[in-house]
């Protein structure tokens, strides 16, 4: 049975939505860009009613996703496990992420490079732990391949290293020195292949500095 549209009115709580009244009654909100061809008079039939419905659903759902996104790169998994705690359905989900990467606000390459730039500039691990965290956030290994393929692990190791020796600068231990290093080293994914030069090299530039 169609309906008619008997008024238009801004929502109180969210300027940014409309309530729409059927037949002088309050039917439902929708977002003001699903809304911005209706007027007063117009009559709406059920199946433009749930096509309505299910095209203000997509965009409350894409409208969440830019807001995630606002504030730092994310990657695909990070944005549907968002939209998924609303809940949201799975094929908006789809529609909503084909959107975003049209527009290339989304972008698996583009957010490794950007997650791998800033662990090597702050906080330096292996290739081998920044691997296991990118796979973490749900980007294929086809893309991690060409993200870490110029990182060279000695040289992450090496920034790692120097991001903690003032910590132990004042140790007069070579094995202890040594041991704290290493440990350190390790935990950032880092093998004793890796950081032997460094232990030994790092030991000596201590001592010549005496």
């Amino acid at each position: 049975m169609d309906k008619k549209i008997t008024a238009l009115t801004l929502q109180k709580k969210n300027r940014e939505r409309i309530n729409v009244f059927l037949n002088d009654e309050f039917a439902f909100g929708l977002s003001k860009f699903v809304a911005a061809w209706l007027k007063v008079g117009q009559v709406l039939s059920e199946d433009k009613i749930a096509q309505l419905l299910a095209e203000d659903e997509i965009e409350v759902a894409y409208q969440r996703a830019l807001k995630f996104i606002a504030h730092r790169i994310r990657s695909k998994k990070e944005v549907t496990q968002r939209l998924r705690k609303y809940p949201t359905p799975a094929d908006v989900i789809e529609i909503v992420l084909a959107r975003l990467e049209e527009k290339e606000y989304l972008n698996d390459e583009a957010f490794a490079r950007a997650w791998v730039e800033n662990r090597v500039e702050f906080r330096p691990r292996s290739t081998f732990l920044l691997r296991q965290e990118l796979r973490q956030k749900g980007v294929g290994d086809d893309v991690i391949d060409v993200v870490l393929e110029e990182l060279d692990d000695e040289v992450l190791a090496q920034s790692a290293a120097d991001a903690f020796l003032r910590k132990i600068a004042h140790l007069d231990d070579e094995q202890k020195f040594r041991e704290k290093l290493y440990g350190h080293l390790a935990r950032k994914g880092f093998t004793y292949a890796m950081t032997a030069d460094i232990l030994t090299n790092e030991w000596q530039k201590l001592q010549d500095d005496f």
